[in-house]
């Protein structure tokens, strides 16, 4: 048998552009057409719908604080709000934009911006092509975190990650806010780098004056030991890298790997980084299945998860 005998040859059709196309429609056009991501994210779509239909898996998502600084904030609110994620594990930086925008608002700006402007004259950070005025961040954290500790750490001397989290979020009243909606859909949230940002700052503040304080990591790792190895399948979409992702596909290794698994990445795999590393290393690892549902999906996040989340509403909603 020639190797030509053994292919599946399935003809590459065009888009057509139709007014009024759907999400769906266009996803739909998108895995016909062939190529390049368009057809990796069309999979991706079909591989998420999989990971969120099936009720025997645990789904994970996980993603670096930049993310909450934009608008897809919201993406990943109404996904907690709409039961298509059971675990978020990401950056202390999270908690930071989340919270920050709940009291106050981000602008919008741009990548060629005068940098030493904004800090002399506005005491504006930039996030990218988002402004982030210092009356926004740090003066509102610490206004609204350190009376919160107060309250959450009284009479304890130990607390998770994922426990902090919960009871600051429990303290909100706010539906654009993710800490408030994961409280109220009982979606932990850990954080393994927790001191690296303004909200592990505060902690630190706190420590100050309550020394015998701790933040227990290890019984977020215990969380996340029991709930991968108790889960009959275990899914994620792990948005960049870093300590998020790794945290991600660590516990899962014990469990012989990721049944789904959807990498958003912009990072090239040449340097050996973790942001690079495309699923079929992890497989290597045994941190994700072969025989998993896997693709990984190189562009923007902030383009390609609200696509994917479309056409999840769109199919499942």
């Amino acid at each position: 048998m020639t190797a030509k005998d053994e292919l599946e040859l399935i003809a590459v059709e065009d888009i057509k552009v139709k007014k009024g196309m759907t999400v769906e429609e266009m996803l739909q056009a998108m895995g016909r057409a062939g190529g390049f991501t368009a057809q990796k994210l069309a999979d991706a779509t079909d591989i998420a719908e999989a990971m969120v239909k099936d009720k025997d898996c645990l789904k994970i998502l996980s993603f670096p604080a930049c993310i909450m600084a934009t608008g897809t904030r919201g993406v990943i609110v109404d996904m907690v709000k709409n039961h298509m994620v059971d675990l978020i594990i990401t950056t202390c930086g999270t908690l930071d934009h989340d919270l920050s925008r709940t009291f106050a608002a981000y602008y919008k700006g741009d990548f060629q911006m005068d940098d030493a402007m904004l800090r002399e004259k506005y005491e504006i950070s930039r996030l990218g092509n988002v402004l982030v005025p210092d009356e926004c961040y740090g003066i509102v954290l610490e206004d609204e975190l350190l009376p919160m500790f107060d309250e959450i750490f009284e009479g304890k001397d130990s607390m998770s990650t994922h426990e902090i989290i919960d009871a600051v979020g429990a303290r909100l009243d706010n539906e654009d806010s993710l800490l408030y909606q994961c409280h109220k859909n009982n979606v932990p949230i850990v954080v393994p780098g927790i001191t690296d940002g303004s909200f592990g700052c505060q902690l630190w503040m706190y420590y100050q004056t309550h020394r015998k304080f701790r933040i227990d990591l290890f019984a977020d790792e215990q969380m996340l030991s029991e709930m991968t190895n108790h889960a009959e399948k275990t899914g994620a979409i792990a948005i960049g890298g870093g300590i998020s992702k790794h945290h991600v596909i660590w516990w899962n290794q014990f469990r012989g790997g990721l049944d789904y698994c959807i990498y958003l990445t912009t990072a090239q795999e040449y340097d050996g980084s973790l942001s690079g590393a495309r699923i079929r290393e992890a497989v290597s690892w045994g941190k994700v299945r072969s025989g998993a549902k896997k693709m990984t999906v190189e562009g923007d996040a902030t383009i390609h998860l609200p696509i994917i989340y479309a056409g999840l509403v769109e199919r499942l909603l």
